[in-house]
């Protein structure tokens, strides 16, 4: 059928202007809106052009957004941070939305935003599809996620498709600094905090513990509190019993009678009873060492570190200092972001970490989970913006896992700044597979003579009749056949 007309203009200021050229009186209508590099002008053309349908009494209206813009903030980064995308789905809502149709959301709980029905449907199938006619050995890739966040969406692929996968995941390489566990052992074993006393702090605190053989006798302990708050023990500490609180970080340990040499000789004479230890790293973990988005050689220089670590902290370098000293520059006073937002600290954006990799002060380390030797790499994702972290996986699978060919594969095709032209360039990429979810411009996919564009217009077509009739649309999310 053929789209409906519609005006959009914009006054001289820059505001929207629309005007329904057809009559939508008491019919399903359904406003389709793919996104753009514009993408605040965009939303605003929606939101617009939803209110005038809704003031010419249409009877029910549908936002089919195959990218729905913001999904990437939806939830906080930050402490101050916004979820925005919630806010976007308070705007559809209250400009009269009804139903929403969507594809691959960034996060899946996202519709939960929605006071209205949300189909999420996914490009899972059309991709799956491509593969098993369009690489001569697919029985023998592997799919891979570049983060440790694109787990699920992997093992989904690999499901389907019943073939093993991996994982690729960065880090920071860190300077030896104080670990949480080193400082909790340090404090373990006391029953305050450090300069505290019953809950009262106090600069100078003395504890008295006593005997295990319940004679009655005392052994002092002194404790004193520096300036920076950090404790200092003046005599030995004393033997712990059981009604001293321990530290919940730290295993229970238990004072052998016998020497290390006697239960070294116990365990060799009965080796049924000794507990089999295998420090043997597992053949299908890989590292590599990343400059600025960049494996390279185990022999290269690493680039000079500040004296601050990225986040601002200072790393313990070691000396004749007193370790407890520096405790407030470890990391257990300044804990890194958690991945899962476990910690008080939020994790930083996409974009924050892209910056990070290509930074050339700092070095990761970068570590692939699963055997990909000889065989095609399929890395996956939601969607692809930036080129850092797509060819920092492509170039680990092959320089470091000996991969065959990598395929980048994704639903919504970004393309930010000069993504592409990047993706283009890197000679560890065979092929970049998206979807026509988000417009590439012609140009630029002319020049990309690796980007293969797949079709959604069927499975977009397919949910909007089965919506307007009533029919179920689970068929839709179901693997065609060849």
């Amino acid at each position: 059928m053929a789209p409906a007309e519609a005006d959009l203009s914009q006054f001289s200021n820059g505001e929207t202007s629309v005007r329904i050229l057809t009559s939508v009186r008491d019919k399903d209508v359904f406003v389709v809106q793919s996104g753009s590099p514009t993408i605040n002008d965009t939303i605003m053309e929606l939101l617009i052009m939803i209110s005038a349908c809704k003031g010419g009494s249409a009877n029910k209206i549908t936002a089919v957004l195959p990218y729905f813009p913001y999904s990437r903030q939806s939830k906080k980064k930050s402490h101050r941070g916004a979820i925005t995308a919630r806010m976007l789905a308070n705007l559809l809502h209250v400009a009269g939305v009804k139903h929403v149709i969507t594809v691959d959301l960034h996060a899946s709980q996202m519709q939960g935003f929605f006071k209205c029905p949300v189909d999420n449907l996914h490009a899972e199938p059309l991709i799956a599809r491509w593969i098993r006619l369009n690489i001569p050995n697919w029985k023998e890739a592997v799919v891979v996620s570049k983060n440790a966040g694109g787990t699920k969406r992997v093992t989904s692929l690999a499901d389907a498709l019943k073939l093993n996968f991996g994982l690729v995941t960065t880090d920071r390489k860190r300077a030896p600094n104080m670990s949480a566990s080193m400082i909790m052992n340090r404090l373990d074993g006391w029953d305050n905090p450090p300069g505290y006393v019953n809950g009262v702090q106090r600069s100078r605190a003395i504890s008295e513990d006593r005997d295990s053989d319940g004679n009655g006798s005392v052994r002092s302990s002194r404790v004193t509190a520096e300036s920076q708050g950090s404790p200092k023990r003046a005599t030995a500490p004393p033997l712990r019993t059981n009604s001293l609180t321990r530290s919940p970080y730290t295993r229970a340990y238990t004072p052998s009678q016998t020497s290390p040499i006697e239960e070294l000789k116990d365990e060799e004479e009965n080796p049924d009873e000794a507990q089999v230890y295998n420090d043997e790293r597992a053949q299908e973990v890989t590292h590599g060492r990343l400059v600025q988005g960049h494996v390279v050689a185990d022999d290269f220089q690493s680039p000079p570190q500040s004296d601050g670590s990225a986040d601002g902290s200072q790393s313990y370098q070691g000396g004749d200092d007193d370790p407890m000293a520096m405790s407030h520059a470890s990391s257990f006073f300044a804990p890194e972001p958690h991945a899962l937002g476990g910690s008080g600290d939020a994790g930083g954006s996409s974009d924050e970490e892209e910056e990070k990799l290509q930074d050339p002060k700092i070095e990761h380390m970068i570590t692939l989970v699963g055997n990909v030797k000889d065989r095609p790499v399929l890395i996956v994702d939601d969607m692809i913006d930036k080129a850092g972290s797509w060819i920092a996986a492509a170039e680990t699978v092959v320089k470091r896992g000996k991969a065959k060919k990598v395929y980048c594969m994704a639903t919504h095709g970004v393309f930010g700044a000069d993504c592409l032209e990047q993706l283009q360039a890197c000679d560890c990429i065979d092929q970049i597979i998206v979807t026509n979810s988000f417009p590439i411009p012609d140009r630029r996919a002319k020049n990309a003579s690796k980007l293969v564009i797949l079709d959604l217009s069927y499975l977009l077509a397919e949910a909007i009749r089965r919506n307007h009739y009533g029919e179920s649309i689970s068929p839709l999310f179901q693997h065609m056949a060849d």
